[in-house]
């Protein structure tokens, strides 16, 4: 048994998340954050595609997978949004008031 640190990621309908390894969910999350940071607002397909490309060849796990997980995670934690009435729904990172 591994005693690498664990996440329990949320879900924004408040469904039960997962479990999973911290250092996949780092990964995952900065990409996530960089990518949406520095495109403004991204269509959920085109950050999984960029997902793929650039991190499967050395990712330990299923890109696609961790980036669904991962981003309902940010979503319910209030640090990305949907944007409303987009279809494909893009997201982009939520404006806090200060």
């Amino acid at each position: 048994m591994s005693n690498e640190e664990k996440i329990m990621t949320l879900h924004p309908q408040g469904k039960v998340g997962v479990n999973i390894l911290k250092r996949r969910y780092d990964v995952i999350k900065d990409f996530i954050i960089d990518t949406v940071t520095s495109h403004g607002e991204i269509t959920y397909e085109k950050l999984n595609d960029m997902a793929v490309e650039q991190l499967s060849r050395t990712f330990d796990g299923k890109v696609p997978w961790y980036v669904v997980t991962v981003k309902l995670d940010l979503e319910a934690r209030g640090i990305i949004e949907r944007i409303p009435k987009t279809s494909p729904h893009k997201i982009r990172l939520r404006k806090v008031n200060i």
